[in-house]
C-alpha cells in the first residue's frame, strides 16, 4: 500500500496521562499539615503525545494512537477525550496491571512546577510495534523520548523500519528529567529522523553547544534534513540546510503554556504533510502554539481546521 492510500496520516506512540492543573496566587505546598486554598483547578487529558494527537486530529489529519491506559477513571477520561477528537484507538489497550499516568501542574503567575506519576506514560513496549501497524500510516511522530524509556533503545530500529515501509518521521524529545541529554540511542535515532523538533533549550543541551547557530550546525550534522526550533516568546525557526525561516509571535497572557510546543509540532506537520511551503508550515505551527499558550491546559486553546482555513489559504 502506497503512503497516500494508507488509513492514517500520523501514527504516534502516546505517553498516556491526565493533567491536574492547580492555579492560584500561592500554590506552593507547605508541609507540617498546613492547608492552603487555591484559586482553581482543571482536569484534562495530558501528555505531550496525547496533546499533539488531539491538535493534529483537530486540523483534519487522520491520527492513530498507540499506548496503554489503566483500568481506572483517568484511563476512561483519556479514551473518551481522544475518541471525541476523532483519534483512532485500535492500538490503545486497557491494562488492569498499571495505573494511568498523572501530571500535577502547580501554576503560579507565569511559572509552573510539575509533579509526575509515570504509570501508563511509559506504557508503550517495543514488541507492540508491528510492521503492519507502521504500514497503516504515512508519518510516524514521537514526542516523549526521555519519558518512554521502555521504548527508547528500540526507537532507532523502529524509525529505520518506518523508513523502509515508506513513512516519514519526526521527533520531539521534550525535556530530559535526568539532564543527561544523550545516550540511549538518540544519536542513531536522529539519523532516521526527517524532522527534528526541539525547543531552544533542548537543542542547546542535546547539541552540547552554547549558542543557537552552533546548535543548528551540530544538529544538521547529526542527520535530520529539517529542524524546527521553538523559542517561546522569541518565536520559532525552521532550517532545511539551505535556508533558515524565522517567525515572530505575539506575546500571550493568561494561559499556562501547557502543551503549546506539542500543538506547535502538530500544526507544523499538518501543513508539511500537505506539501505547504516552509514559511506557511511555521506560521501555522506558531499560531497553534500561541493559541494553546494563552489557554489553560493543553487542549482548550487548540484551533480546528475551520479556524485555520479562515486565516490561511491552502489547507
Amino acid at each position: 500500500m502506497q503512503p497516500a492510500d494508507r488509513p492514517f496520516d500520523i501514527l504516534i506512540f502516546c505517553d498516556m496521562c491526565v493533567d491536574l492543573i492547580v492555579s492560584g496566587e500561592d500554590v506552593v505546598p507547605q508541609f507540617g499539615q498546613v492547608e492552603k486554598l487555591v484559586g482553581d483547578y482543571t482536569i484534562e487529558l495530558g501528555g505531550s503525545c496525547g496533546i499533539f494527537a488531539c491538535q493534529a486530529a483537530r486540523l483534519g489529519l487522520k491520527v492513530a494512537a498507540v499506548g496503554r491506559v489503566g483500568a481506572d477513571s483517568f484511563g476512561d477520561l483519556i479514551r473518551r477525550r481522544m475518541a471525541e477528537y476523532g483519534i483512532d484507538l485500535r492500538y490503545v489497550t486497557v491494562d488492569p496491571g498499571i495505573k494511568t499516568g498523572l501530571g500535577i501542574a502547580l501554576c503560579q503567575g507565569n511559572d509552573r512546577a510539575i509533579l509526575t506519576y509515570m504509570g501508563s506514560i511509559n506504557g508503550v513496549l517495543p514488541e507492540m510495534i508491528t510492521d503492519d501497524m507502521l504500514a497503516s500510516a504515512r508519518h510516524l511522530h514521537h514526542g516523549s523520548y526521555y519519558l518512554q524509556h521502555q521504548l527508547r533503545s528500540a526507537l532507532p530500529g523502529i524509525f529505520q523500519r518506518a523508513h523502509q515501509l515508506g513513512l516519514t518521521t519526526s521527533l520531539d524529545t521534550n525535556w530530559d528529567p535526568d539532564e543527561r541529554w544523550s545516550g540511549g540511542g538518540l544519536e542513531a535515532l536522529l539519523r532516521y529522523t526527517d524532522i527534528f523538533m526541539p525547543n531552544e533549550q533542548e537543542a542547546l543541551r542535546i547539541s552540547r553547544q552554547t549558542d543557537l547557530t552552533s546548535a543548528l550546525s551540530a544538529l544538521r550534522q547529526a542527520g535530520p534534513p529539517l529542524i524546527t526550533i521553538k523559542r517561546g516568546e522569541d518565536g520559532a525557526l525552521v532550517d532545511d540546510g539551505k535556508q533558515v525561516v524565522r517567525q515572530a509571535v505575539a506575546r500571550v497572557t493568561g494561559g499556562d503554556s501547557i502543551g503549546a510546543g506539542d500543538s506547535f509540532d502538530a500544526g507544523f506537520l499538518s501543513a508539511w504533510l500537505r506539501s505547504m511551503p516552509l514559511a506557511q508550515c511555521l506560521d501555522l505551527a506558531c499560531y497553534c502554539g500561541s493559541r494553546v499558550a494563552g489557554a489553560v491546559g493543553g487542549l482548550q486553546g487548540q484551533p480546528d481546521l475551520a479556524q485555520v482555513q479562515a486565516r490561511q489559504t491552502g489547507l
